[in-house]
């Protein structure tokens, strides 16, 4: 991810694309994203193919990210980032289900896990930044297919729920998609990737007004990167201290707080001090969203669940965020978007903690007692 999609735009810009057709790019991948990720992952949980799925769907994002560069006009390129997008939609949601599932009674060291995706996100940026900087913007795409092929043989090593989904799981899951909790987390989710468009898309056009050169570009996100490593590796005391729903409305906070910080930002230097707080954003929203999936996702369909979550941040959330986008770095520059993209954060975030406040508080599941008599002596199971 970071050795291409922060430099997605600037491959756009660079082949003559305008704002609407950059929005429109940017905006209908993350929509392939959130139709893609719960239906592989659905068809995983059903057939117990997870290994196999995965592994024909990085294979294929490796055969499209190889050859977009080869193209120059607008519709091949939009065709095959749709492609690209409808292979890499389900990677996030495999990985994390089966990290839990093999992190079993340890499920709160997720974080420690995901830790090391951060490190080489953090290497990938600071490399691709010089690279691109010295063979140009092409040299980022064939990166990025040489990293999803370590990523497919690191794959073969995860292991996966075998237990397929039930029709009393899927019953459950009905339920749980018009349960209003569920739907709250899922508007949070959504403003997530509201801002992960921001950070990811359109963060590299904004410095690039700022001049910024690329190798300042990779740095940047390396420092932003850097900052999740504590945040992640401590994740386990964030969640026992917030819990998972306090820690994602925390994490949203401060994400809109930093998206206004970046509109009022007059400097590179200013958005590299900024991007210290990326720490808190992204990695805790991310930690806490999984942590939530994995409570209330019903048995055999925790992959599913996963996938929902990813598709709504990096699915429609991201998809909102490149349509609005677009039109917005045309018209207003990078100022006018982060300004908006925070606005946009903020009124979420109000309406799902009042939302919240005016639900009734979830009752407590009654305990069942089992009093046996055997030998004159009671036992209590």
């Amino acid at each position: 991810m970071a050795m291409v999609l922060p430099y997605m735009v600037l491959f756009y810009q660079s082949l003559g694309f305008n704002g609407p057709q950059i929005g429109l790019v940017s905006g209908i991948t993350p929509l392939v994203t959130m139709l893609f990720a719960p239906f592989w992952t659905g068809l995983a949980d059903a057939s117990g193919r997870h290994r196999l799925i995965l592994s024909l769907t990085l294979l294929g994002a490796v055969l499209t990210i190889t050859i977009i560069p080869a193209f120059t006009a607008f519709i091949p390129i939009l065709l095959l980032a749709v492609f690209y997008a409808a292979f890499t939609a389900p990677a996030n949601a495999f990985a994390d289900s089966a990290t839990m599932y093999m992190l079993r009674d340890e499920k709160e060291k997720y974080g420690q896990v995901r830790v090391g995706g951060t490190i080489g996100f953090g290497i990938s940026a600071l490399l691709a930044g010089m690279l691109v900087e010295g063979l140009g913007l092409k040299i980022a795409f064939y990166g990025c297919a040489v990293l999803l092929l370590a990523s497919l043989a690191f794959s073969q090593k995860l292991v996966h729920n075998p237990h397929r989904a039930s029709q009393q799981a899927e019953a459950d899951f009905r339920l749980l998609l018009v349960n209003p909790r569920w739907l709250l987390f899922l508007a949070l989710a959504f403003a997530g990737g509201i801002s992960i468009a921001g950070n990811n898309t359109y963060l590299f056009p904004y410095l690039n007004e700022l001049g910024a050169p690329e190798s300042l570009m990779g740095l940047a996100m390396t420092i932003g990167t850097l900052t999740e490593i504590p945040v992640l590796f401590f994740g386990h005391h964030l969640l026992r201290r917030f819990k998972p729903y306090g820690l994602l409305m925390l994490a949203m906070l401060l994400t809109a707080a930093r998206l206004l910080l970046f509109a009022a930002a007059d400097t590179p230097a200013q958005i590299l001090v900024m991007q210290l707080l990326n720490g808190f954003t992204f990695p805790a929203m991310w930690i806490a969203g999984v942590a939530y999936v994995d409570e209330i996702a019903p048995p055999g369909l925790s992959a599913t669940a996963q996938g929902m979550f990813g598709a709504m941040v990096f699915g429609f959330g991201a998809a909102v965020g490149g349509f609005v986008g677009g039109p917005l770095l045309e018209t207003t520059g990078g100022r006018g978007i982060y300004l908006t993209f925070g606005i946009i954060v903020v009124l979420v975030v109000a309406l799902a903690a009042l939302g919240m406040r005016l639900l009734p508080k979830p009752r407590p599941q009654p305990v069942l007692i089992n009093m046996d008599i055997q030998d004159g002596q009671d036992k209590i199971d």
